[in-house]
């Protein structure tokens, strides 16, 4: 893994700082590249080819021809082998290289040849274009900001946003309808980031920009649910077949390697693979915590015993200030998913053993794993009671106490009482959505609510744009793998990884497996009630008994807990900053969201923990200078 990041002038000062700022990402080696008119950096994490002939920004033998990369290309020796027998020479054994010589051979097309998680830059001096792409999945992200004055476009790229602000021309202006759509969402959807004029490009998109027409993006892959006419059989052989093959490709590495174990499905599922083709034990990691009800560690223990792993527990006590502070940091944006602490406590640990490491990221997504899912089918069943029920199990919902509990019967009837009350435009998202109810009357500035587009569903809406679906369930899904799994689920992991240097990897997430699994028809992965129904009979009597049927639990942390009781001072010291609030929020709303979550009579923590996020997102990137590293000392090449 790496950290790239570019401009279409020249200044060795600015590219340098850029550089320097995600020395997290690629603690290895660095290098920048100025002239004919442009400017690149690249921070190297090593994973292939440890010399520095890997080294970049890497050019062509004639020098007009440039890229900086991030990311692995899994079938680059077969791309390899081709190009040489077209007389292509290669002078490094890196995938870099590769992706650099399909572009003169294919153009835009080299897409098309790439199976891996990826973003780059090519600059090519033939037609002083710069081509920017995302892979299919959106696994690595990749920022832009465009600008235009007396006839000339200027563009920055970047893989993080503090890349971005170390050039002075970009924009630091919120954009208030992602703020909003982040108090919502925990989350802001592609294209958008908090910041005004800043953009991702989104997942399986690519653009090309220049200088004279300014910047042209396209979407060269997308996501096709049109179902195949198979036996049960024959789809689970062939899905365990596909898995096999997409971990296989996943242990190509030249250092350390090893895998995280929840004990869920997923990642047992990874770990019975990699365990199969493994010559040693394979080094797996599970996270936990004292409180017994958000931890996993019986189910981890069982699977790594099952396959004789050499197993590490990391038990979380309640976080520290400075470790929220440094996760926010890493983030560039606000995104308060619970489980974004965690993730990044589990790497920091992972990385004392290991620089790759295997995760069950994607399986969720694919196999309609989660509880959302069953509560949209419950809904459409739940709408046709007659209204002045459902009206009264609405008000019931403002009844129901908080319980210790992660789940259990009475919130999770609670969360799906609020979720049902919100428009169905929101498809399954209604229960991932959490500005509810009065909330947003009562917690918005009048001017912030007229500033901006109130639909919470637009961006659902423009994600779907009128596309023919077979099933309500194949929609979301849609929606699932477009909109949610890019900008949260896997945002989260590109930056809590790299925040360590740790390059994390994820099989489910490889393509041919993602377009053989949405070809599965929806209702043998929702089958009733059970979520990931043929994924838990592909794996059954390949994992220890129970374990691939037993509940979802997750990383997320007990966070309604810690703002309670250990957190709660430092959530009241940060929301009593008004400055940080007042133009979008009323603080007095903010003050009766804590004293009602301190009583336990509602669970306001994921509106809370969102507020914080934003706080302190805002102190330290528009209030403060951003610190010049991420903890460690820059190094020149």
């Amino acid at each position: 893994m790496c950290g790239i990041c570019g401009f279409s002038w020249e200044d060795e000062a600015v590219i340098t700082a850029m550089t320097q700022v995600m020395v997290h990402r690629g603690p290895d080696q660095w290098g920048i590249h100025v002239g004919q008119g442009i400017s690149l950096g690249h921070r190297r994490l090593s994973i292939l080819d440890l010399s520095p002939r890997g080294r970049q920004p890497m050019a062509t033998p004639d020098g007009k021809t440039w890229i900086v990369y991030n990311g692995e290309i899994y079938n680059f020796r077969e791309i390899r082998n081709v190009l040489e027998a077209k007389g292509y020479t290669f002078r490094t054994q890196t995938d870099t290289e590769v992706i650099l010589y399909a572009y003169r051979e294919y153009g835009y097309e080299c897409l098309s040849h790439l199976n891996g998680m990826f973003s780059f830059a090519i600059w090519d001096g033939h037609t002083r274009n710069f081509f920017l792409a995302r892979d299919r999945l959106g696994v690595k992200p990749l920022y832009y900001w465009l600008t235009q004055s007396n006839g000339r476009y200027d563009i920055v790229f970047a893989s993080e946003i503090k890349a971005l602000l170390q050039n002075p021309a970009v924009s630091r202006r919120i954009d208030p309808q992602a703020l909003y759509e982040f108090l919502g969402y925990e989350f802001v959807p592609a294209p958008r980031t908090i910041l005004e004029g800043v953009q991702k490009l989104p997942a399986g998109h690519a653009a090309v920009f220049h200088a004279s027409s300014g910047l042209r993006t396209w979407q060269y892959w997308d996501i096709d649910l049109t179902p195949r006419e198979s036996s049960r059989q024959d789809l689970e052989a062939q899905l365990y077949e596909h898995l096999e093959q997409a971990v296989q490709r996943r242990l190509i590495s030249d250092v350390p390697l090893g895998a995280f174990l929840s004990g869920g499905i997923d990642s047992s599922s990874v770990v019975a693979c990699m365990s199969r083709m493994a010559d040693e034990p394979v080094r797996t990691f599970a996270l936990g915590y004292r409180e017994a009800h958000f931890s996993e560690f019986g189910y981890a223990k069982t699977v790594a015993k099952h396959f004789g792993t050499d197993h590490t527990e990391l038990v979380i006590d309640p976080v520290s200030e400075s470790v929220i502070e440094r996760v926010i940091w890493h983030l560039d944006e606000p995104l308060s998913e619970f489980s974004v602490v965690p993730y990044y406590l589990i790497s920091k640990k992972a990385r004392e053993h290991i620089t790759v490491c295997l995760s069950g990221e994607g399986g969720d997504e694919l196999f309609v794993g989660y509880d959302r899912f069953k509560a949209s089918q419950f809904a459409r069943k739940f709408l046709h009671l007659p209204q002045p029920m459902i009206q009264a199990l609405l008000r019931l919902s403002a009844l129901i106490p908080d319980l210790a509990k992660k789940k259990g019967f009475w919130n999770s009837l609670r969360r799906f009482l609020e979720g049902a009350a919100l428009p169905p435009t929101g498809l399954h998202m209604r229960w991932q959505y959490f500005l509810t109810g009065r909330t947003p009357c009562a917690l918005l500035e009048p001017d912030f609510i007229h500033a901006i587009d109130a639909d919470p569903f637009a961006p659902i809406t423009r994600i779907l744009d009128g596309k023919p679906w077979t099933s309500p369930l194949d929609r979301e899904l849609y929606v699932e793998l477009r909109f949610m799994m890019p900008e949260n689920p896997l945002m989260k992991v590109d930056k809590m990884s790299m925040a360590h240097g740790l390059e994390v990897r994820a099989p489910f997430l490889d393509y041919r497996l993602v377009e053989f699994v949405n070809a599965i028809p929806s209702q043998l992965k929702l089958e009733g009630w059970t979520t990931k129904a043929i994924l838990k009979s592909a794996m059954n009597d390949r994992l220890p008994s129970g374990i691939a049927h037993r509940s979802k639990h997750g990383y997320s942390f007990p966070i309604k807990h810690w703002l309670r009781n250990e957190l709660r001072k430092y959530m009241a010291d940060l929301l009593s900053d008004e400055a940080m609030l007042q133009e979008y929020i009323r603080p007095a709303a903010v003050r009766r969201l804590m004293e009602e979550h301190w009583q336990g009579t509602h669970n306001h923590s994921h509106i809370l923990w969102a507020l914080m996020n934003f706080v302190l997102w805002r102190r330290m990137f528009l209030h403060a200078s951003i610190p010049a590293s991420g903890g460690r000392e820059a190094v020149r090449p």
